[in-house]
């Protein structure tokens, strides 16, 4: 893996709190995602760095693993159980993404030709990653919407 993955991964994981808090700011007063706005912060926060934490091991896999996926069913189910409407579940994943890589463009860790190179590189390898769980969260938040279950 190239060093600046390397750079993006560990800035993620460290700063993960950090990252967390502007995400839940942004989540709570965006227009897109007016279900969050009467919801905890704690919470929230809390979802937002679990997200953040796992980020290097599912960035790190070539496959989505069985741990990932659980993962993302539990975001899904933690969603649904807050009563956050799937289309609003969606955009705050879209938006974490965006977040992540503001921090680290506002971190400069990618600065040289080169590392811009590997930053499309890192920069492709993250917006994969998160349509998996765009895909996964969707998959399993209808299911529970079959299900009735809150």
């Amino acid at each position: 893996m190239k060093t600046y993955a390397i750079k993006y991964l560990e800035l993620a994981e460290k700063h993960a709190e950090k990252i967390a808090a502007r995400w839940t700011k942004d989540v709570k007063s965006n227009a897109k995602t007016p279900s969050y706005k009467n919801l905890k912060d704690e919470d929230l926060h809390y979802q937002c760095v679990r997200f953040y934490q796992n980020f290097s091991k599912m960035f790190l896999d070539e496959k989505i693993t069985d741990e990932v996926l659980r993962y993302f069913r539990s975001y899904a189910q933690d969603s649904y159980r807050m009563g956050i409407p799937a289309k609003e579940t969606i955009y705050a994943l879209i938006l974490m993404r965006r977040h992540i890589w503001l921090y680290a463009e506002f971190q400069a860790i990618f600065t040289s030709s080169i590392d811009q190179m590997q930053a499309l590189d890192t920069l492709g390898r993250t917006i994969l990653l998160f349509d998996y769980a765009a895909y996964e969260v969707t998959k399993e938040y209808q299911e529970l919407m079959k299900q009735g279950k809150k």
